[in-house]
């Protein structure tokens, strides 16, 4: 079997990252470190070594651009990797639905869709406590 498939089960299997995932695949954008750690509530480790985890294990892509590095979907073409992001995808909504409150609300807060603000901001306090 292929090793990077264990590797992509082995990094679902944790919750925090699940939920990461989940949320990538329902928001249908890119997402950085700063943004997962504001709308996670996770340390800057945490949510840095989660994205990393399933980039590596094939889940997801990156892209850096200037000081940030953009996190997305990978493309699947193998049918059992589409089937693990349909089955993940289908989670329903009410297990994460404050991330992906949470998450609009940071990502409305790009300027020409890039990341400008770095976690834990008087902003981003200010946009969540709106609430």
């Amino acid at each position: 079997m292929n090793e990077q498939f264990i590797d992509a089960l082995k990094a679902l299997a944790e919750p925090h990252r699940l939920r990461l995932f989940w949320l990538l695949i329902h928001v249908d954008q890119c997402i950085t470190v700063a943004e997962a750690m504001d709308v996670t509530g996770d340390t800057q480790y945490n949510a840095s070594r989660n994205l990393k985890m399933l980039y590596k294990a094939g889940l997801l892509k990156q892209m850096k651009s200037g000081k940030w590095v953009y996190y997305n979907l990978a493309e699947q073409e193998e049918p059992h990797w589409q089937a693990l992001v349909q089955s993940v995808g289908s989670i329903p909504a009410s297990e994460f639905a404050d991330v992906v409150t949470k998450c609009k609300k940071r990502l409305a807060m790009r300027v020409n869709n890039e990341c400008v603000v770095g976690p834990g901001s008087e902003q981003w306090l200010a946009a969540i406590s709106s609430t």
